[in-house]
């Protein structure tokens, strides 16, 4: 495959997957892996076709047209119960249209969320489903973040959509009244959505990509349910961090960790919006994980106000997140802030706290320890914790910074 045949591919597959997929799921009844059946067939028609016959003018629309006639040609194969109806027929050909056009068409992906999300769905599997099926990881990593064998999670995400089929579960966003068992699950998806394409390097551009395609479901979220404050809370949460992210590097790529970011390279107005967001969420006066977190980034932005963090109040809001989340990540952060407020021991006594079976392979947990015990004037042992933390570290500029303060030991 040529490089620009190549390039569009991959820069239709990252903008527009998603998008594809929810629209042919939603039309083809709700069988999901029938839809991404289709849509795997109609990318690797894209290969061979492509570089032949030239990149179509509408790519998103030359997808969407052979995954139609895919599903269409393959239910016809079927029974009469699953052969597409006129309407559904009309419905495709009309989205094709649009593709076409340039005009685009719907966006389907918070009805792919609200499906993934449905009680039928096993409860585990919620979260790495939509992460697989909306934001589009794959099955070893998703297996990465969850700790489990990457075969093992493929299997279960196959035995998922075929619930979603089994079931019949409705392609729609639910009434409001069915909101609140499936909206925490859409929620955590969103975020570690986020999380996963923020914490990318800055030449990683799917990275990029997924982290503004999860601030913008976070958009429609917060639009769908304007008076659900944690929806408002992830939002806030999700632009106060990335408002910060073009100065997580320096102009040679260099780490630069928050507390030693120049204020300056931060978006103020984003930051000002973020702000809005967690007033309004608070004004409910119902507080939730993700409100607790957009609170602690705005501690850390009233630096630009004060010319200081107010570690104090940094701890509390870290303790209080406590009770809302069993994240190891919470009382990681309890203890840095605390060792920020009242001193190293302080901290260190919190991490020692800490249960031993989670922690063998968390890097953050490493680090964090390496930083606190180099303060504390215990040499020998923040370097052992360091090189734990650089052997765990899949971050080449993360790792390079840790180096450099093994190396100042």
């Amino acid at each position: 495959m040529n490089a620009p045949v190549s390039e569009t591919l991959d820069a239709t597959v990252r903008r527009s997957y998603a998008t594809l997929l929810g629209y042919l799921a939603s039309r083809a009844g709700g069988d999901l892996a029938a839809a991404e059946d289709a849509l795997s067939e109609a990318l690797l028609a894209a290969v061979k076709q492509w570089p032949g016959q030239g990149i179509p003018d509408k790519p998103e629309g030359w997808l969407l047209a052979v995954a139609r006639r895919r599903l269409t040609d393959e239910q016809r194969r079927h029974a009469t119960r699953e052969r597409l109806s006129d309407a559904m027929q009309h419905a495709f050909e009309s989205a094709e249209e649009l593709a076409e056009s340039g005009d685009g068409f719907p966006d389907e992906r918070m009805k792919l969320l609200f499906v993934c999300a449905h009680p039928a769905i096993d409860e585990a599997l919620r979260t790495p489903l939509m992460l697989q099926v909306v934001l589009g990881l794959d099955a070893q990593a998703i297996a990465s973040a969850f700790l489990v064998a990457p075969a093992a999670m493929a299997q279960r995400l196959v035995r998922a959509k075929a619930k979603i089929k089994a079931a019949a579960i409705p392609f729609e966003v639910p009434e409001r009244h069915n909101w609140d068992e499936r909206l925490s699950f859409v929620l955590d998806a969103i975020y570690a959505a986020f999380t996963r394409g923020w914490q990318s390097s800055r030449d990683d551009e799917t990275g990029r990509d997924m982290a503004s395609e999860a601030i913008r479901l976070g958009e429609v979220a917060a639009t769908l349910v304007p008076d659900e404050p944690e929806a408002l809370g992830l939002l806030s949460l999700m632009l106060h961090c990335h408002a910060r992210r073009s100065a997580r590097m320096d102009a040679t790529g260099r780490y630069v960790p928050l507390d030693a970011q120049d204020p300056a390279g931060w978006d103020h107005p984003m930051i000002d919006r973020a702000e809005a967001l967690l007033r309004k969420a608070a004004e409910v006066g119902r507080p939730g994980r993700f409100q607790i977190e957009a609170a602690i980034q705005s501690a850390h932005a009233q630096c630009v106000v004060t010319g200081r963090v107010e570690w104090p109040v940094v701890a509390a809001l870290y303790e209080l997140l406590a009770t809302f989340t069993p994240a190891i990540g919470a009382r990681i952060g309890h203890a840095i802030a605390s060792a920020r407020a009242f001193g190293a021991e302080r901290g260190l006594a919190l991490l020692e706290s800490l249960p031993e079976e989670r922690l063998r392979d968390h890097q953050p947990y490493w680090a964090a320890r390496g930083h606190l015990l180099a303060e504390a004037g215990l040499t020998s042992d923040a370097r052992a914790a360091y090189e734990r933390a650089i052997g765990l570290c899949d971050d080449q500029a993360v790792r390079a910074y840790l180096w450099e303060r093994l190396r100042g030991l």
